[in-house]
């Protein structure tokens, strides 16, 4: 019992992980993008709250996935 709680929980921070990593890179390119649409602080904050978005999106949907392979 102990080993599959211990898999889920790994298996949700590699979710989250993933989802760190989604949010650096869309915010790293929606920074730029952004930046040449909009001036400051209008475009950075239109990519922060978009890779925020985006990051937390995938970190839900990959942890719940990794985390039902384990069960």
């Amino acid at each position: 019992m102990s080993e599959d709680r211990s898999e889920a929980v790994a298996a949700w921070a590699t979710g989250v992980g993933i989802g760190l990593i989604v949010l650096m890179v869309t915010w790293l390119v929606g920074n730029r993008l952004a930046g040449l649409l909009w001036d400051p602080p209008v475009g950075p904050t239109i990519a922060f709250v978009t890779a925020i978005a985006g990051g937390t999106a995938t970190a839900i949907v990959a942890g719940s996935r990794l985390a039902h392979r384990v069960r």
